[in-house]
């Protein structure tokens, strides 16, 4: 299984970390504070560059105020190619 930053779920995931912050009215700068990180951590993650890992989504969710679990549950849904 390769692993690819180009996949569809990991699109998917893009898409929906950008959509929580902005529904929560949040930037990008103040998520990455929130996190104790720099805003291009959080830019890397939103435009699909950079890897999550299930630590940093949890951290996420925290900070943007959205359920890891449901985010998941959506992701699933979303073909592997």
């Amino acid at each position: 299984m390769p692993r690819s930053l180009s996949s569809a779920r990991q699109k998917r995931l893009a898409e929906l970390l950008i959509q929580y912050r902005e529904q929560a009215g949040l930037n990008q700068a103040e998520v990455a504070k929130a996190l104790g990180r720099h805003q291009p951590f959080v830019s890397n993650l939103e435009s699909g560059q950079r890897r999550l890992d299930v630590v940093e989504l949890l951290d996420l969710g925290e900070a943007i105020g959205f359920d890891p679990v449901q985010m998941i549950q959506e992701l699933i849904r979303v073909p592997k190619s």
